[in-house]
């Protein structure tokens, strides 16, 4: 597996801190583009962004931690080539990733306890994308949205 780019602001730094931990235990590559510290001021659109590049550039995987997870998700696809979805459930992960080809997954750090946000990116960063036709030609037509 590629690396996996990491980043949070303040609202999901402590579950960023966990996952990372949790993802380096299973021997993952994992770059934690920030926050490195906690700080209340940060902004989430500059982890969204700096993650969102590196995912796209080195054809990677990223996951993305805030406080409700969406204004990370609006902010990483911003950035051509990111499909970065906020799944609630295991089978929205394992969906996001087969029928999109999703590439970074956004968490809620204010609602997603640890157990459930390991589910989450586990199943997420295990499912490859189904490659059948219909997929990789809807996924096509997202492309030249772009």
């Amino acid at each position: 597996m590629t690396k996996i780019y990491i980043g949070a602001d303040h609202a999901g730094f402590k579950l960023k801190e966990k996952l990372k931990n949790w993802l380096g235990k299973k021997y993952l590559e994992v770059e934690d583009v920030g926050a490195l510290t906690f700080n209340p001021g940060d902004d989430y659109p500059d982890f969204a962004e700096k993650a969102a590049r590196l995912v796209v550039r080195e054809k990677s995987l990223g996951i993305l931690l805030c406080g409700s997870a969406q204004g990370m998700c609006i902010a990483a696809n911003k950035i051509k080539g990111v499909r970065a979805v906020v799944p609630f459930s295991v089978k929205e992960a394992e969906l996001a990733r087969k029928h999109t080809m999703a590439n970074i997954i956004c968490l809620s750090g204010w609602y997603f306890n640890p157990f459930k946000a390991k589910k989450l990116v586990w199943t997420f960063l295990r499912t490859p994308f189904s490659k059948d036709e219909r997929h990789i030609r809807r996924v096509e037509k997202i492309k030249k949205l772009e």
